[in-house]
């Protein structure tokens, strides 16, 4: 019998050099990523327009499997409930 993988959760946080809201999410974001092995992926929106045009005044904005968990604010709850249903598996 084959045991299942375990991935990491991926988090990606879209953000902005000179954003200090995503400065605030990207800190208050650490710990919980830690707690669940999480990697956290800093994509800056300015780097490519395409996400300048989806995300533009939006940032930070936090998502985990294609699922928004926070928008401006870290939203902790939400992440946390995200990281568990992400690393669990079948």
């Amino acid at each position: 019998m084959k045991s299942a993988a375990v991935r990491a959760p991926l988090l990606t946080l879209y953000s902005r050099a000179w954003c200090h809201l995503c400065e605030e999410m990207r800190v208050e974001l650490e710990p919980l990523a830690r707690a669940f092995g999480a990697t956290v992926e800093v994509v800056d929106v300015d780097a490519d327009p395409l996400l300048v045009e989806r995300y533009d005044e939006l940032v930070p904005v936090l998502v985990c499997n294609g699922e928004e968990l926070s928008r401006y604010r870290l939203d902790a709850e939400r992440v946390r409930s995200a990281l568990a249903r992400a690393g669990s598996t079948d």
